[in-house]
């Protein structure tokens, strides 16, 4: 064995922390992936100066045939080459390796324009003579460990499924924890998601994730497999026969390393989607104004309630007046009750008429997809819905109803011609589209609809929600389209297609903020973030208010007019709306920009968030009680006037561009600093 040889099994043997174990490496500007002889591979972060190795070497792209997992493959070559696409300049590697009757490519390419991340393009080849039962596929299996650092949880995680349990997007990991994070249907009607998951220590993590620009159905796994060391992935369960000399490729999968929370790497994930084609309409001006919805009444709303209630909601400076769930039939039926609306549509524009003559926009709820059993609808249209494997129909459990196939053309037009009705015919402004079955679909096996393959619903959900996007603004194109999918993770493909993202039945203040960190890194500062009804979180305006969140309630009034009680607008409550709706419409910081990589929102404590606008930062602290320091990052080489904006105090001066100020609070204190 000659020399040369002996120095590349010596490198290949060596695993200590100290050297270099891998084969061979990719790099780019901030990340490195390194693959051993067994094309298991690690990541590292090149951040701020400084190498940090996330993990250790794990099999990171494999196979699964006969219901085993082929995850050795044994480097054959690689080759690198100059590369210049759709996402701008960088270098593309291209490795192989071999194990019994197959062989694996792996390219993986690095791009000038997003540091951070490398993108994967997966490739098997049956090599052998026989028919090869694939059952699923995985990328991007990394281990994350933590170096002592003192952190109290080791890492914290952007998880992206949704559950009917709603469980909080951000969250420590503790060990024994594992979310499978299944962007398919996960309950009747709890499905879909971002194709992201984030896991970070204190100094450094990972996501992963997929890029192509339409749902899959993969799962995303999380696994604190114990102390100092948890996992990420990419899955998909793909059941085919790979004949012998036939390939399959998998979908193009990302990694990426980032410093702080997980906003960075949203923003980088977003600004990926972005060059390849995603578009974000900047919302209207009038998206921004506060709201009012008469949800408070309940489904037994009558119109009489709004025209009683419009005073003082005029009064508080509302900008909104939203008829909720009610109005309706039916689901599926969206025809006028007589019994509330005796005249049809005159009565109905009479509302419309008046809100508007009160100066207030108005907004329409509608829950689509969805179709009562026994409605018109369902006896006059049976095509319609969506069916499962079994022939069964698949039911939307909140609303008791089934399922509309978002793919189907009529279906299409039929929610079209609703949109017309709301929009053109009754006058509302805006339509407030609401529904956790709204997020995702499962496959669909009507054979009416003539699918080419069921997961064509799947896939047909934004292009669905585009239509009623591109239909109400083409009719008033400041028209505000709402989108609330009722506590599940919002799925990145309808995005684009809704300029009101919302807390979306919030459980807590946390959620409010993480949801609104979470879709402001996903949208942009463009889009308006309705931190939905205060009431939900016992009128904790500071949580919206400090995110740059749109305020709003459903609040009943006068006193005793609904079933709910809890909704009354006392005279107390009257006096907390009036200030915070008075704070909300002087900052606006809805329409600031919101600087969500300055703070970690898992490690850093207090809890902190920042906006800019106007020349000024403004900050938001959140604990239960606080006594001591906190730290104003972002500030500019000069000094700043810090007033407490709620109170109305002056708390003196500090210098940029790291301040720090000796503060006492609980729950939370919102700041301004404005330059001297």
């Amino acid at each position: 064995m000659n020399r040369a040889k002996r120095l590349v099994l010596v490198c290949l043997a060596l695993t200590g922390a100290g050297f270099a174990a891998a084969a061979t490496r990719v790099e780019g500007k901030s990340i490195r992936v390194e693959f051993d002889g067994s094309m298991h591979s690690r990541l590292v972060a090149i951040l701020d100066g400084k190498e940090r190795v996330m993990g250790d070497f794990t099999p990171s792209e494999f196979i699964r045939v006969s219901g085993t997992d082929v995850q050795d493959f044994a480097l054959q070559s690689h080759t690198r080459e100059v590369v210049h696409d759709r996402l701008g300049s960088g270098f593309r590697t291209v490795l192989t390796g071999t194990a019994p009757s197959l062989k694996k490519t792996v390219t993986v390419t690095v791009y000038d324009r997003f540091p951070r991340m490398a993108f994967f393009d997966v490739e098997y080849t049956n090599t052998g003579a026989s028919d090869l039962a694939i059952s699923g596929w995985t990328n991007q299996h990394y281990s994350i460990t933590a170096p002592d650092l003192g952190s109290q949880p080791e890492f914290w995680s952007y998880q992206s499924g949704s559950y009917e349990n709603r469980p909080d997007w951000v969250l420590p990991l503790q060990p024994g924890f594992h979310q499978r994070n299944f962007l398919g249907m996960n309950a009747p009607d709890y499905g879909g998601g971002t194709p992201v998951v984030a896991v970070w220590r204190r100094d450094a993590g990972i996501s992963v994730g997929h890029v192509e620009m339409a749902p899959k159905l993969i799962s995303l796994p999380v696994t604190a497999e114990g102390r100092g060391r948890a996992t990420l992935a990419v899955e998909f369960q793909q059941n085919q026969v790979l004949k012998p000399g036939a390939a399959l490729k998998t979908f193009r999968t990302f990694a990426a390393v980032y410093h702080g929370d997980y906003f960075r790497t949203l923003r980088d994930y977003r600004g990926v989607m972005v060059a390849q084609g995603i578009r974000f309409d900047a919302a209207p001006a009038d998206a921004f104004g506060p709201i009012w919805c008469a949800w408070g009444y309940g489904r037994k709303i009558k119109p009489s309630q709004i025209y009683d209630a419009l005073p003082v909601v005029k009064k508080l400076g509302f900008t909104w007046v939203t008829l909720d769930d009610g109005w309706q039939t039916a689901q599926g039926d969206w025809f006028l009750q007589p019994q509330k609306f005796p005249n049809g549509d005159a009565d109905m524009r009479a509302l419309v008429d008046k809100i508007h003559a009160e100066g207030f926009k108005a907004q329409l709820w509608w829950a689509p997809l969805a179709a009562d059993p026994g409605t018109e609808l369902v006896k006059n249209h049976p095509d319609w819905l969506l069916l499962n494997a079994d022939g069964s129909k698949q039911k939307i459990s909140y609303w008791n109803s089934w399922y509309l196939c978002p793919a189907d053309p009529a279906v299409i037009a039929y929610h079209r011609a609703i949109v017309r009705k709301a929009i053109q015919d009754w006058g509302f402004d805006g339509l407030k589209l609401d529904g956790q079955h709204m997020n995702g679909a499962p496959p669909c096996y009507n054979p009416a609809h003539r699918h080419a393959r069921p997961e064509e619903s799947v896939e047909g959900m934004p292009r669905f929600f585009q239509a009623i996007y591109d239909t109400a603004r083409a009719i008033k194109p400041e028209a505000l389209v709402e989108f609330c999918p009722c506590g599940t993770a919002y799925s990145f493909f309808t995005l684009p297609f809704l300029n009101m993202s919302v807390a979306s039945d919030p459980r807590s203040s946390w959620q409010v903020r993480t949801k609104g960190k979470t879709l402001k890194a996903l949208q942009g500062d463009s889009i308006a973030y309705f931190g939905d009804h205060v009431d939900m979180t016992k009128d904790d305006f500071a949580s919206t208010v400090g995110i740059g969140g749109v305020v709003g309630t459903n609040f009943t009034w006068p006193e005793g007019s609904a079933e709910r009680k809890r909704n009354d607008l006392t005279p107390a409550r009257e006096q907390a709306f009036e200030k915070w709706l008075r704070i909300y419409k002087e900052k606006m910081l809805s329409r600031g920009e919101y600087l969500g990589e300055l703070y970690d929102i898992g490690f850093d404590r207090p809890e902190t968030h920042a906006i800019r606008k106007d020349g000024s930062l403004y900050y938001a602290f959140y604990a239960s009680q606080w006594d001591g320091t906190v730290t104003l990052r972002g500030l500019s080489n000069r000094s700043y006037r810090v007033t407490d904006y709620v109170e109305g105090k002056d708390l003196g001066t500090v210098r940029g561009p790291d301040a720090t100020l000796t503060v006492k609070f609980e729950r939370h204190l919102l700041l301004e600093a404005r330059p001297e």
